[in-house]
């Protein structure tokens, strides 16, 4: 299963054009049963079978998930939220300009 995931975050990655807009080593890796996205050795994102998950500044994740457009990320049914994502639960592969916007988003994140 995790390959499924694996196949998904680098393909999307792969169609988002990146390269000319950052400066540092983005990558994804398997990650438990999903696959995680990294930016200098420093996770930003994942996707598992819980959806596809960024790393956001904390008052982004809030407004998200209050708006409804993401949710709080569990891994596990009773497992503890990731308080620094926003889970989106059914994502689109094909809605680059979103997911483009996001992964810079993550990215810049990690830089703060």
């Amino acid at each position: 299963m995790a390959r499924e995931y694996f196949e998904k975050l680098s393909g999307l990655l792969d169609s988002l054009g990146l390269d000319d807009d950052l400066r540092g080593r983005l990558y994804v890796a398997h990650f438990f049963n999903g696959a995680a996205l990294y930016f200098d050795g420093l996770i930003c994102a994942s996707w598992s079978a819980v959806g596809l998950a960024f790393k956001l500044p904390e008052d982004e994740v809030k407004a998200l998930i209050n708006s409804g457009e993401a949710a709080p990320l569990r891994y596990f049914p009773n497992g503890y939220i990731k308080r620094d994502y926003a889970l989106f639960e059914s994502p689109d592969p094909l809605n680059r300009d979103h997911w483009r916007i996001y992964v810079l988003k993550a990215v810049a994140a990690m830089r703060l």
